[in-house]
């Protein structure tokens, strides 16, 4: 990002931090900020495997995964793997300084037995320390995002590693310190820097003023080292190497911890809360996935999803359950044949669907340690009965401000909703391993290189600016998610997996990053494979679109002039940019005498599937 750009996005994110804090947001003419560059567009088929697959954001990170299922390995082995390489070889995104939603379904015993569904929790927590006031100046203004960013303040406890410790002392096979070997040799041979990466590090205005990492990134020059330039990152390999002999308390105790605590505290111009004890207090969490019923093409399938603190699950059920009480389903493929888009009455439809959806998300979602869901119940959002409802308020025409529902009668939040604000980040891994058990695991250190501060050979995130930066509206009325003490901030997070509901059959993994368009990016793909029959890859090349609150945002040069038109009939702002998604899907496919995995990976990004 150039010095321009970067005063640019700091514009844009203090235009939206300090818009209509008394009301929910409105179409207003921000289009979200999205968390990277794009970097092109490539053509890739889908990949048709009979054992396993893995499906991830980088070849290397992939192969990892491959190799790990090839030597018997279950899908939570072949995940380490994957993110302890993508650390390494997609910095800007995840690593261990971050955390991660991981969606786990573990094949039932007996031909009819249903699967088990476990959702793990390792989102970073706010400091002990952290008040509600910490992403204000000192008049008591929302900070500019990036001047929020980057520094130790934004810095939240890092849960991805104790996490993935939980979720295999119950589902791993190969030995924990196995897993670590892929990185670990990678780490210290060195690796070619992609042309993702280097794009990215030549874009980013913030990664060079930490000298850590301008020293391992960066030449003399300032400049990016080049394409295919061999970086080496021995601190880590020594981190890594650590932790798989040790365990994961070799991070969150002792020397690693004691130096992730004095780069944040220690910043020269923005230091943060995080403090020792932060890191030895924290925990993972088990938590009981959310599911929702969708029908499509004569079947019924059950979409499982996280739960809060994601906010992704819940918006795309109250997305596609709205869309069930509208025309949009009879639209039986929707689809253009000549752009391969959907068409301006179904985007119409979505997008009413999406603006509704957003509106509840910004008054109501949240931690859950910290927020009930309306009556005690966060299904209550996703209640067939009150989607009837909400969807009648879709007008042939465009919403001059979607509003909160109120799902339980009688009963209103005392909640004020969040403005919208820039959410950033992510990977997303889909794997299916050779036993049939299925995960779908998305992992953040949120904005591309997260709080731009580098210690031992890793980058540490800035996941509390996902927090809102607003604490309170002028009556004094607290917004659910601001930060407090030990608290997880909201994420648009959406590890999805898919089941054929009379049989309780895998059908389906899938995710991507994204910030906050990673829910449309999500539910345009359900939509792709479940109500048209497309493949995966076919679901995934579609053109991007949606609207988080306020105008409708579609993929730059993807749908028609005649669509866009339509649209803006309709009386939609109809913003068109780069929408980067990483999607990454695993569907079963069926034939005559066996089933099979087809599965796709983004063009947008440089992920592949591989598998046998």
């Amino acid at each position: 990002m150039s010095h321009t750009c970067a005063r640019s996005v700091l514009a844009l994110g203090l235009c939206a931090l300090l818009g209509a804090c008394t009301s929910p947001p409105s179409s207003s003419g921000r289009a979200p900020l999205q968390p990277e560059i794009a970097s092109g567009f490539t053509p890739k088929p889908d990949v048709v495997t009979r054992k396993f697959a893995v499906a991830a954001s980088n070849p290397l990170a992939t192969q990892a995964g491959f190799d790990v299922l090839k030597a018997g390995g279950s899908a939570v082995d072949a995940a380490i793997a994957v993110q302890m390489v993508l650390g390494l070889v997609e910095p800007q995104s995840s690593g261990i300084g971050g955390g991660a939603f991981l969606l786990h379904s573990t094949v039932g015993e007996g031909t009819l037995a249903a699967p088990k569904l476990q959702a793990f929790d390792g989102r970073e927590t706010a400091p002990a320390a952290a008040s509600e006031d910490l992403l204000l100046n000192a008049e008591g203004k929302p900070l500019a995002f990036h001047a929020a960013v980057v520094g130790g303040r934004s810095v939240g406890t890092p849960g991805v590693l104790h996490m993935l410790a939980q979720v295999h002392a119950q589902h791993g096979k190969l030995p924990w310190a196995l897993l670590f070997e892929p990185a670990i040799a990678l780490a210290r041979q060195g690796f070619g820097i992609s042309p993702r990466l280097h794009a990215q590090l030549k874009a980013d205005a913030f990664l060079r003023l930490d000298p850590t990492a301008r020293a391992y990134f960066y030449q003399a020059n300032g400049e990016p080292h080049a394409i295919g330039h061999v970086l080496r990152n021995p601190e880590l390999a020594v981190v890594l190497q650590r932790i798989a002999l040790e365990g994961v308390q070799a991070f969150y105790s002792g020397e690693v911890a004691e130096a992730v605590v004095r780069k944040v505290q220690q910043h020269p111009s923005n230091p943060g809360h995080l403090a020792y004890s932060d890191l030895a207090n924290y925990q993972a969490k088990e938590r009981t996935p959310l599911c929702f019923d969708h029908a499509a093409l004569s079947r019924v399938y059950r979409v499982c999803g996280f739960p809060p603190p994601s906010s992704g699950v819940i918006a795309m059920g109250q997305i596609l359950g709205m869309l069930q009480h509208t025309p949009a389903s009879l639209m039986s493929s929707p689809v253009d044949t000549v752009d391969g888009a959907p068409d301006a009455r179904w985007l119409h439809l979505y997008t009413e669907a999406s603006r509704l959806a957003f509106a509840d998300r910004a008054q109501y979602v949240a931690d859950p340690d910290f927020v009930s869901g309306p009556g005690g119940d966060w299904q209550s959002l996703l209640a067939p009965a009150y989607l009837r409802e909400r969807a009648k308020l879709i007008r042939p025409t465009a919403l001059l401000q979607a509003s909160p529902g109120v799902p339980v009668r009688a009963q209103g939040s005392s909640f004020a909703p969040m403005v919208e604000q820039p959410e950033y980040g992510t990977s997303h891994i889909s794997i299916v391993d050779g036993q049939g058990n299925a995960l779908a695991m998305t992992t953040t250190i949120e904005d591309a290189f997260g709080a731009r501060l580098m210690v031992k050979g890793f980058l540490l995130n800035n996941e509390l600016t996902d927090f809102s930066f607003v604490p309170r509206d002028p009556q004094g009325r607290a917004v659910a998610n601001r930060v407090q003490p030990n608290k997880r901030p909201r994420s648009s997070m959406s590890p999805t997996l898919v089941f054929d509901k009379a049989t309780g059959q895998l059908v389906m993994s899938v995710g991507s990053p994204g910030g906050a368009m990673i829910i449309h990016y999500t539910a345009k793909t359900l939509v792709g494979v479940l109500n048209w029959g497309l493949s995966p890859q076919q679901a995934i090349a579609l053109p991007n679109f949606g609207s988080v609150g306020g105008p409708l945002v579609v993929e730059g040069g993807r749908l028609a002039p005649a669509t866009l038109a339509a649209l803006r009939e309709r009386g939609h702002e109809v913003h068109e940019q780069a929408l980067t998604s990483g999607l990454q899907a695993v569907v079963r496919q069926k034939t005559s005498d066996r089933s099979e995995w087809i599965s796709g990976a983004d063009p947008r990004r440089e992920g592949v599937v591989l598998g046998e």
